[in-house]
């Protein structure tokens, strides 16, 4: 397994070892002692599992407020996305920005998305399936949103007309959030 940094502080891209032949493929996961020798002892206590019909789904950008914070781990297991993490935590040096990563069934890479990120993420294929354990529970009175399409953040998108739920189409922008919430990880 190879664990890469982000640009973003706390942020990990990571490469599971994959093991094929004609058969297919074995490849674990989730260790959680292979990710503590990494420093990354989250204890995960929900697994969640979406499915897009079709390309142009976008979901997000979502985090919990503490104490509800949220660490992610997320992965494809069909499809692809376009996966977009904003860093929310005031005085972090990367406060505001944004990075996207492709995951995909195919390339099996997965992302570790710290607490005090907004997360989310647009599918390239049809039938597109997303799993992602999270280390606390969903709690609704603690969910919150920024807008997709926030000025400020300039997110290149692969879309510019995604297929947005009714909650997601009215998120705050990072400014009008940031006047309203405490971001903390």
């Amino acid at each position: 397994m190879k664990i890469i940094d982000t640009k973003l502080i706390g942020a990990k891209l990571i490469e599971p070892a994959v093991f094929g032949d004609q058969r297919g493929f074995f490849m674990e996961s989730y260790n959680a002692q292979r990710f503590a020798e990494h420093g990354l002892t989250h204890a995960f206590v929900q697994d969640n599992h979406a499915l897009s019909a079709e390309a142009g789904v976008l979901r997000g950008l979502h985090y919990q407020l503490s104490p509800k914070a949220q660490t992610k781990l997320v992965r494809v297991t069909a499809g692809a996305v376009y996966d977009v993490i904003v860093d929310l935590r005031r005085g972090s040096p990367t406060y505001g920005q944004w990075e996207g990563f492709t995951l995909s069934a195919e390339n099996k890479r997965q992302l570790l998305v710290p607490k005090g990120f907004a997360h989310g993420y647009c599918t390239l294929e049809p039938n597109t399936e997303f799993l992602y354990k999270v280390d606390d529970y969903y709690a609704p009175e603690h969910d919150r949103g920024i807008a997709w399409n926030d000025p400020a953040l300039a997110i290149d998108w692969p879309t510019v007309t995604p297929i947005l739920s009714g909650k997601d189409e009215k998120h705050l922008t990072l400014a009008q959030a940031e006047h309203n919430y405490t971001f903390e990880g």
